[in-house]
């Protein structure tokens, strides 16, 4: 038999020796539960990983919009050289002679892109070469001017447009992915707070009973040695005491689990120590069901990704249906060109200024053209794909249907569930206030003598019991409250 004394003895070295074997490193973390879900904001890996979808669309995005912008190009050859051989036949026969050349060029590019699909392309450009086999210096002044315009942009599908509104829609995607996985982390995170809260005050519970497990057995072996009592209640009160003091150290166990678990979706080191801070206080919150359904209805997330789907599929028709329409390409260009060629004695500037005369003089050349494709027969093949893309667009307004009936079940059943929860909540309070007296009351009848052990064993298993039962229905409504709001998006708590 254990006294008093040498149980808390073992209570105190057992907790010196966790604390010594902890890393002096180690960070003590004082975490409430809206502490919690900030830390796994920051720090989880799922959202890092969402916030850089979120990034990627969001560059996307800013590049879609920076291709409508001018675009300017500049390309230089300073200078390219090329030697190679080349044959000449004749009736004497075959021969061989070495061909060098000497090359610049820079030609400057400029790039409108049209929100009508369209171009218009200006290139300006001076090429200059040494032919040494010819002993020429040759030039080349060049300027272009020409506009492009497929004319089925205009009532058929339009590219630049539809790829701007594909870049926002997906950027409004990844927004809602990631406000979607930040409910979800809430929930999980809530969950795992109010899973290890559990297992802490069921580790208390479990110290309190080995506790009043430890007076009862000093009191029966007091008794006992009195000639108070039998030897069989003194015998079974130690095993209620081994048996108490076993399942403390099983709380002990799962609890360490249960904070490395909630430390690996906080994402911090195993190596910190956790200290919840609830005190299980709560505001009790009645919630009434059509005004959840709305705020559901009107916030869920999923809802819009569905109307991001239908318009995505609009614009999958639209362009079915394009490219079975009359297409054509509307061009037209404007092009001046001046050259000149001079014996390699001269120097640059010569040809240049030659070539930028002849530039001058030489009229422009010009072009304009109308390209139509007209489809003739092709046997109801496009028909038959703009109708397979409508029964696509069909089945995508079916299950939004669908997920607004879900969501409206869903926010019922959950406004429900919360609702009884708070009830039976309140009316454990009361059972555990009635079994503390309960049980104070036999505890002293133990002690005159006036009942066995058996009976206060009974009523401190009823004792127990109030005190988990209490603290499960704390952690189930809570966790109902963090599930209304993963459903419907509106905190009742604020």
């Amino acid at each position: 038999m254990k006294s008093k004394a040498f149980y808390f003895s073992f209570f105190i070295l057992h907790f010196s020796f966790l604390f010594a074997v902890l890393p002096s490193h180690a960070e003590i973390r004082y975490l409430t539960l809206q502490q919690s879900i900030d830390l796994a904001r920051e720090q989880s890996y799922s959202m890092r990983n969402l916030r850089e979808d979120l990034k990627i669309a969001e560059y996307n995005l800013k590049s879609t919009l920076a291709g409508l912008r001018t675009h300017v190009d500049l390309s230089l050859t300073t200078p390219s050289f090329n030697q190679n051989i080349r044959t000449w036949e004749d009736s004497t026969g075959v021969s061989f002679y070495s061909v060098k050349r000497l090359d610049y060029s820079g030609t400057l590019t400029v790039n409108q892109p049209l929100i009508t699909n369209g171009n218009i392309y200006w290139e300006t450009g001076v090429n200059a070469y040494d032919d040494y086999n010819a002993f020429l210096r040759s030039s080349t002044l060049n300027t272009r001017l020409r506009f492009r315009q497929p004319i089925d942009a205009l009532y058929g599908y339009n590219n630049v447009r539809a790829n701007l509104k594909q870049a926002r829609l997906a950027y409004e995607r990844s927004q809602k992915s990631l406000q979607r996985e930040e409910l979800g982390l809430v929930y999980q995170i809530s969950s795992g707070y109010y899973n290890l809260l559990s297992q802490q005050r069921g580790t208390e519970i479990a110290r309190l009973d080995l506790e009043r497990q430890t007076e009862a057995n000093e009191i029966a072996q007091n008794k006992y040695a009195s000639g108070l009592i039998k030897e069989v209640d003194a015998l079974q009160m130690e095993v209620d005491l081994a048996e108490a003091r076993n399942s403390y150290e099983v709380s002990l166990i799962n609890q360490q689990a249960s904070i490395n678990n909630f430390k690996e979706m906080l994402g911090i080191a195993l190596t910190d120590s956790i200290v919840l801070t609830d005190d299980l206080s709560y505001t009790p919150i009645v919630v009434d069901v059509e005004e959840a359904v709305r705020y559901a209805l009107d916030n869920r997330t999923e809802l819009r990704d569905r109307d991001i789907a239908i318009e995505l599929q609009n614009m999958t028709i639209r362009q079915t249906k394009a490219s079975g329409m009359v297409r054509g390409t509307l061009e037209a260009y404007v092009q001046k060109t001046g050259t000149n060629s001079i014996e390699r004695s001269n120097p640059y500037t010569t040809t240049l200024a030659d070539s930028y005369d002849n530039f001058i003089e030489r009229p422009a050349n010009y072009g304009v053209g109308l390209t139509v494709t007209v489809p003739i027969v092709d046997f109801g093949e496009n028909r038959a794909r703009v109708r397979a893309a409508k029964a696509r667009q069909q089945q995508n307004i079916w299950n939004r249907e669908e997920l607004e009936r879900s969501i409206e079940t869903e926010t019922r059943t959950a406004v429900a569930r919360l609702n009884n929860n708070l009830k039976r909540l309140q009316l454990l309070e009361q059972n555990v206030s009635l079994a503390e007296k309960s049980f104070a009351i036999t505890r002293q009848r133990f002690s005159d003598g006036d009942i066995d052990s058996q009976t206060l064993a009974l009523e401190r298993n009823r004792l127990n019991s109030a005190y988990r039962n209490h603290l499960s229905a704390y952690i189930d409504y809570q966790l109902s409250l963090a599930d209304i709001l993963r459903k419907t998006l509106h905190d009742y708590r604020r």
